[in-house]
């Protein structure tokens, strides 16, 4: 039996957003050592707050101090922390009604092990020694009795917190499966190798197993390529971490002579802003690549759209 492929993948970028004038307050309350809530028309306290009321969809503007204190609705045990987590020791996860609140603030819990966690159990926040204006200024929550008040802040602040970069990272295992290990196989020979649909007849690059249109099975390798079509395309502008490529630069949708679908691919080996639809372009290998590193001119004449204008 043939060796399964697999092999660890990341996919990470920094998200960014601008915050509006309740998260902003609420953020920044965080930075000074202090929870802030959103009352609603009906009286009731949300938080961590929202800009809209979740019952009758009205705005919500009214901020409301909170305690640092509070009761555990629920909770989970979390027996191996992952990378970034609150802690790096086996802690709870747990939703705490803060005092004066009327919602639950989802978070870590420091506990010694499961059986000291309950439901109804008294904590109180762990404030972040370094504090930013973001979520992780509570380090996490920490088992408590007593009780705090809030000192009843308003919610202005001179120095607000106007946006912030939330980290988005998926660590997974990739098994390509029999389709796309023939497909990767034949790359490493530098050749590109599709799979035929026997009831379209489509051929689809890279091979899924299966055709997308019709949902049998395909079997039947072809050789496609190696030249190709550009159907359509953008301009990168801002450069990716960890991507030796210098901005601006050409990401393709390019169909291969002989397939059915168009792949990604990168085109060099022209100015980015000669780059265009129809362009016929061949691949460019480095000298221990496992696949193309990019795709340049091939000096014919443009191909005609009525040619691919069904893979646009």
């Amino acid at each position: 039996m043939p060796e399964v492929l697999k092999a660890p993948l990341v996919v990470e970028f920094p998200f960014t957003r601008s915050l509006g004038p309740v998260q902003s307050a609420f953020l920044t309350g965080l930075r000074e050592r202090v929870v802030l809530g959103v009352r609603t028309g009906d009286g009731r306290t949300l938080v961590p707050p929202v800009e809209y009321d979740p019952v009758t969809a009205e705005e919500i503007r009214d901020l409301v101090e909170v305690a640092p204190t509070g009761t555990v609705t629920t909770w989970a045990w979390n027996h191996a922390p992952r990378r970034a987590q609150p802690l790096d020791t086996p802690f709870a996860w747990v939703l705490v009604k803060l005092d004066g609140a009327d919602t639950a603030l989802l978070h870590a819990l420091d506990a010694p092990g499961p059986d000291a966690v309950r439901t109804g159990m008294r904590v109180r926040i762990r404030w972040a020694e370094e504090r930013t204006g973001a979520i992780t200024d509570i380090a996490c929550f920490e088992p408590y009795e007593g009780r705090a008040e809030p000192a009843g802040h308003d919610g202005r602040f001179d120095d607000l917190v106007t946006g912030i970069v939330a980290p988005a990272r998926l660590d997974y295992v990739y098994s390509p499966g029999r389709a796309q290990s023939a497909y990767m196989e034949a790359l490493s020979e530098r050749r590109t190798v599709g799979e035929r649909c026997p009831s379209c007849r489509k051929v689809y690059v890279p091979p899924r197993g299966a055709c997308p249109t019709c949902g049998v099975a395909t079997f039947e390798a072809v050789e496609v390529g190696p030249r190709g079509t550009v159907t359509t395309y953008c301009i990168v502008n801002i450069k990716a971490k960890n991507l030796d490529i210098e901005v601006p630069y050409v990401y393709a949708h390019i169909a291969l002579d002989g397939a059915d679908l168009a792949l990604h691919g990168r085109i060099g080996g022209i100015p980015y802003d000669q780059v265009r639809m129809g362009l016929r372009v061949e691949p460019v290998w480095t000298a221990d690549g496992r696949h193309p590193d990019h795709y340049r001119p091939t000096g014919e004449p443009d191909a005609d759209y009525d040619v691919y204008k069904e893979l646009v």
